[in-house]
């Protein structure tokens, strides 16, 4: 039982670890009145697509990562 728990423990650092990374590699987001008066929209189509493309993949890797750490902290508490 203990091996288990090492093991679970090992996957819990690892996710914590792609987390932070997934979500610090992610671009910002020019929200409210600050990001209307600057002109946030300045976005070309070419590259809205290119970083649209990534923006979608990180945002989907960071829902299964986080799922993922979810379920291991769960089984953590019972094991």
């Amino acid at each position: 039982m203990e091996v288990l728990r090492i093991i679970l423990i090992v996957l819990e650092v690892i996710a914590s670890v792609a987390l932070i990374a997934i979500v610090l590699l992610q671009s910002g987001k020019e929200a409210g009145l600050s990001g209307a008066i600057a002109g946030g929209n300045n976005e070309t189509y070419l590259g809205k697509s290119k970083s649209g493309s990534l923006d979608k993949k990180l945002a989907a890797s960071t829902k299964w990562i986080a799922l993922a750490w979810i379920l291991l902290a769960l089984s953590l508490s019972f094991v």
